[in-house]
């Protein structure tokens, strides 16, 4: 999941330098937590996109949708090739969630809504019966600002919903400087447990620990919160942990050069994932 985690990267910086740039910080602070859900936890065909019974994704923290397309093309949903028509004319791919992909479910980007749409989703799961199907929906810690997340968590925890699994990215930055600056909500646990959530904290860039934090919040019973530390544009030295990495265009050789250089030896080339990994 290393080399996954690193082809994702790789991607992220390559679309932004495509002509419209991209939201890069927030994209590369989800990647483990992407490679995570989509190769380890969820239950998901990429032969299927529409199975019935599959494990349903949504990115509330749309700006991240870089990642998700990035994570998309290394786990089979679409080709690789396709990642380098981001934001070009007539692409599927545009900067925020186009459901025309296959394994993107809503098209979100108006932030504090996916908490609610999840709730949806995790309700059709358990009206449907007869599966084990769950939701697992990623935020950002700015977005918690929105009322409305709040107003879904509650709504979660009067539903029982212990199908729905909250995966919060906490990078500690918004678009407008940082999160504790501009509004804070710290601490970002111990919100979530006032809810009445089940919750667990975990370094948002340790595989390991982010698999065995979903596996715990798959067994709860109830609504589920993990929270996860990240940095801002993990991965790209020279922007880590700076509210400038926010969006960034890289339209020039010497931009590109420079944050690909920071990324380090390049990733072994992994085979496209395929089939059902189970249920973590």
């Amino acid at each position: 999941m290393e080399v996954r985690a690193r082809a994702v990267r790789e991607h992220i910086v390559d679309m932004c330098a495509g002509p419209e740039g991209g939201h890069l910080g927030g994209s590369m602070s989800a990647v483990e937590i992407l490679v995570a859900l989509f190769f380890r936890t969820m239950d998901i065909d990429p032969a299927d996109p529409e199975w019935k019974q599959r494990d349903i994704f949504v990115l509330s923290k749309g700006h991240a949708a870089m990642a998700l397309y990035a994570t998309l093309a290394e786990r089979g949903f679409i080709p690789r090739e396709e990642v380098a028509t981001f934001c070009r004319p007539g692409s599927r791919l545009a900067t925020h969630g186009n459901v025309a992909v296959p394994g993107v479910e809503f098209a979100t980007g108006s932030l504090g809504h996916g908490l609610a749409l999840a709730n949806g989703t995790a309700w059709a799961q358990r009206r449907a019966g007869g599966t084990p199907a769950r939701t697992f929906v990623l935020l950002g810690d700015g977005e918690l600002q929105e009322g409305t997340v709040w107003e879904a968590a509650q709504v979660a925890r009067a539903l029982k919903a212990d199908n729905l699994v909250a995966v919060v990215d906490v990078n500690d930055f918004q678009q407008t400087g940082a999160v504790r600056e501009v509004s804070d909500g710290a601490p970002v646990a111990d919100r979530w447990a006032g809810f009445g959530w089940h919750t667990f904290e975990v370094d948002g860039h340790d595989l390991a620990a982010l698999g065995e934090a979903l596996d715990g919040a798959a067994r709860a019973q109830g609504p589920a919160a993990v929270v996860c530390r990240t940095v801002k544009a993990k991965g790209v030295g020279v922007l880590e942990g700076r509210s400038a990495s926010h969006f960034v265009r890289l339209d020039t050789e010497r931009k590109l050069a420079r944050v690909r250089g920071s990324l380090g030896p390049a990733a072994t080339p992994a085979a496209t994932g395929g089939g059902r990994p189970g249920r973590g």
